[in-house]
């Protein structure tokens, strides 16, 4: 049933504002902004939307619905999974698209520091933060920093893990930030910066967190059949999204080590027809250099353990074996929530990397992570 969804969808369009700690406007017109570039690079019409799927910490489909204009919306949906919700709109997008319910899919995302996107509120309306209660918030952890560090400390302790290695992904990442000029990062960190930077919460350092930043992006998900019709669709083979035992706490889970993410991608790989050895480029959700470890390993790029040591050696630098985040990720582009790694999967199989690209990417794979542990994957091709 899954495989029939393969090659059924394409990402179309995407769009993107500029990103920074301090956006001059609202949510919903960084939302507008973003979704009219989408629309225009794609090369349709605004009407030719009848598919709404907006960031469930913000404004509303209907608020998207009226600022666009759009008066044929024949669906509209919300995946409410923390920074795993991109991905798995694309996985929701995909399924109506290949129903045949729409033709075209808006997916649109937009964040304010300085407002709805702060930890705080964060913590107040998901449901996924309602159930630490009882175990991780009698002992002061109620930020994500707090709720993922026993999680990067218990695989240091079982596997030997450690901060180069946490330092390695930081530096990879900033590296690639410095090639976009939209990136809020624009100066070089190295080990010694990572190591001198303050603790967050052990073994967190500053350079293990990522940024709390302002912008949108949007992503168009179009039919096959009308995707053929567009300037540069990017075809979607598999998408899965999986969620990890005991979702609703961390601390009481059997393994605090395996993701919602090792469920999904078997199936999105099977989707897809693929293997890890086929992806030339990876979008890897970072909210701390210890999760893309723990996502290569769940995805089966290496074994569980074995993460630290995959990413050593340049291997993803650009040039190495998987370059990843090519675009700065949330670490040192912005936290726009993952839509911006959907957004730069799309342009590195377009061949529009700029001095990034990646060279003769064809497959790439892109990942989400939701808060206490929700998993969502796509793999994409050039078409």
């Amino acid at each position: 049933m899954a495989e029939s969804m393969r090659g059924k969808a394409a990402v179309t369009g995407i769009g993107e504002t500029k990103y920074s700690r301090s956006a001059d406007r609202s949510t919903i017109g960084l939302m507008l902004e973003a979704s009219m570039k989408a629309i225009v690079d794609a090369g349709i019409e605004s009407n030719e939307i009848d598919g709404v799927i907006p960031y469930s910490l913000g404004p509303v489909a209907e608020e998207v619905m009226t600022g666009l204009g759009l008066t044929d919306v024949r669906f509209s949906a919300q995946t409410p999974m923390g920074g795993a919700s991109p991905v798995a709109a694309l996985q929701c997008a995909t399924a109506v698209v290949a129903a045949g319910l729409c033709q075209n899919v808006l997916i649109v995302l937009a964040r304010r520091s300085a407002s709805e996107s702060r930890v705080a509120s964060r913590l107040a309306v998901m449901p996924q933060f309602r159930q630490i209660g009882e175990f991780e918030n009698p002992v002061g952890a109620i930020a994500p920093a707090q709720l993922y560090a026993p999680m990067a400390r218990r695989h240091m302790e079982l596997y030997g893990t450690n901060e180069d290695q946490f330092a390695e992904v930081a530096i990879a990442i900033r590296n690639h930030a410095l090639l976009n000029d939209n990136a809020i990062m624009q100066k070089p960190l190295t080990v010694e910066d990572h190591h001198a930077s303050r603790m967050i919460s052990d073994p967190f350092r500053l350079f293990d967190c990522c940024l709390e930043s302002d912008g949108g992006t949007a992503i168009i998900v179009s039919a096959a059949d009308r995707a053929k019709d567009t300037r540069a669709p990017v075809t979607i083979l598999g998408v899965a999204e999986g969620h990890p035992d005991s979702p609703s706490t961390i601390t009481q889970r059997p393994d605090l080590l395996t993701l919602g993410l090792a469920k999904a991608a078997p199936r999105c790989f099977g989707m897809a027809g693929v293997t890890p050895a086929d992806i030339d480029v990876a979008q890897i959700y970072d909210c701390f250099t210890y999760m893309v470890i723990c996502e290569l390993e769940d995805l089966g790029f290496c074994k569980k353990g074995e993460g630290g040591a995959f990413i050593e050696g340049g291997r993803i630098r650009l040039g190495g074996e998987l370059p990843i985040n090519t675009h700065g990720g949330l670490l040192s582009q912005a936290h726009i929530a993952g839509m911006n790694h959907i957004y730069e999967l799309a342009r590195q199989l377009r061949g529009e990397g700029g001095r990034a690209q990646v060279e003769d990417a064809e497959v790439g794979i892109v990942t989400g992570y939701g808060d206490l542990g929700d998993g969502s994957v796509a793999i994409m091709a050039r078409a």
